[in-house]
């Protein structure tokens, strides 16, 4: 039986990026989103994809959608938890609160409840373990200006990948981060629009993010890439202003 891992926020950027690699690669691939048109254009038909939408923000609709995919798939090896958002810019007492409460509810209540379902699913299963990948943001150590929605919630899924890390090696359930900067995904290129006239925004690869978390996923359980950071080479992440 082929490996299987369940994908949140499949649809689009990184996450579809992902789902698409890992079909290729010959994974049994979950792709959870919102819209299941956009999922079925992911899966492009493949037998190994199996479309489910859902809202992550719901806990019925995540609980549902992974226990439908470990049981199609027979097991739940790996959860890429990539679902997130990131609402339009602003000072703390510019930004409407709307935005504030939707950020932390898709991305850290979202990928609380994800992390959760799976959790449970891969400590129940037979052989116990797997494999937990939190798609974190540089912005969690390097935020940048008039993003504190995005900046905070990130900043709290590296204490959940720390926690689930702990709390999931009686169970051989390892937690690992990736950690991506600017990839040609259409979130970029708007957040790309609004700095223009800025220092250039360089970016890479979208495929070369997804490889990365290929890597992490292919490890034995025996290890694990607790942190990946994976960036454009001329992103100003290092240095000093």
């Amino acid at each position: 039986m082929s490996n299987s891992i369940l994908i949140t926020g499949a649809s689009s950027g990184i996450g579809r990026a992902v789902a698409e690699l890992f079909l290729a690669d010959g994974w049994q691939v979950g792709l959870v989103a919102r819209r299941a048109d956009k999922l079925e254009e992911a899966a492009q038909g493949h037998a190994a994809a199996h479309v489910l939408p859902a809202d992550v923000t719901d806990p019925a609709a995540v609980d549902h959608a992974l226990n439908s995919f470990a049981m199609a798939a027979g097991r739940l090896d790996v959860l890429f938890n990539n679902a997130g958002i990131f609402t339009p810019p602003g000072t703390i007492d510019e930004i409407p609160l709307e935005d504030w409460f939707a950020s932390v509810n898709v991305n850290l209540t979202g990928m609380y409840l994800t992390a959760r379902t799976a959790f449970r699913q891969m400590r129940q299963q037979s052989p116990q373990g797997g494999r937990i990948i939190n798609n974190g943001s540089i912005a969690a150590h390097v935020p940048r200006p008039h993003s504190a929605p995005y900046a905070a919630t990130k900043a709290a899924i590296t204490g959940l990948t720390k926690s689930l890390s702990l709390d999931g090696r009686p169970f051989d359930i390892a937690c690992g981060q990736i950690d991506i900067g600017n990839t040609r995904t259409p979130m970029v290129e708007g957040l790309s629009q609004r700095h223009a006239g800025a220092e250039p925004m360089h970016t890479f690869s979208v495929e070369d993010a997804a490889k990365s978390v290929l890597h992490m996923a292919n490890l034995p359980l025996e290890a694990n890439v607790q942190f990946m950071t994976v960036m454009a080479t001329k992103m100003p992440y290092i240095g000093r202003g």
